[in-house]
């Protein structure tokens, strides 16, 4: 081999480490990309479960109250009914006083502001669980999908690295700004786009 030619080899081993490098980078912010992708997709699946159980507890929470409430009046109607048969007085107002305290319970088990457990405040806080794990839910489809691309993107800036073709490093920058994109939408807009 003359002199020319190893300069001519060198040359071209440096400008392919040089792009090798770069694509080094390239890979290496991409994982970055994927492992904040990654985290936030757990963060957000777990806000779902967290949120559901909450949600499936408050109806469960509801129902139970509900069932109290409907046992209660059906109570304070009996006692309505019987309340005209008895014609002791003092019978009367025994059964008129249980009667008007069945009446309370039930109105405080249909709505109980003070505590939020009223059957009411019951149903709003559970769809506040479901609206809550709704977005939690889409947030991660979304967190989801840009840590396949970047993942995919990984794997294209690396096959640029085995098979030299530079246009696969340009598909996998294209691949990583999809991912980027997903991941913003994921935090700002989670709704934007229906990925159920």
């Amino acid at each position: 081999m003359s002199a020319h030619e190893s300069m001519e080899h060198a040359e071209h081993a440096e400008h392919a480490s040089g792009e090798n490098k770069k694509i080094a980078l390239l890979i290496a912010v991409i994982a970055l990309c994927l492992a904040l992708s990654e985290t936030l997709g757990k963060g957000a699946q777990t806000e779902s479960i967290s949120k559901n159980v909450e949600a499936s507890n408050l109806w469960a929470f509801f129902q139970a109250k509900s069932i109290r409430r409907t046992a209660v009046q059906t109570a304070a109607d009996q006692g309505k009914l019987n309340l005209a048969t008895t014609t002791d007085e003092a019978a009367r107002a025994a059964l008129q006083k249980q009667i008007d305290d069945w009446q309370k319970t039930a109105a405080r088990y249909r709505s109980e502001p003070e505590t939020g457990e009223g059957s009411e405040q019951l149903a709003e806080r559970a769809k506040h669980a479901e609206h809550e794990r709704d977005e939690a839910t889409a947030k991660y489809h979304h967190f989801e999908l840009a840590s396949a691309a970047f993942q995919i993107a990984i794997v294209l800036a690396s096959a640029t690295i085995i098979t030299g073709i530079i246009a696969l490093a340009w598909v996998s920058g294209l691949v990583t700004l999809a991912g980027i994109v997903m991941t913003l939408l994921g935090l700002f807009q989670p709704h934007l786009l229906h990925l159920h």
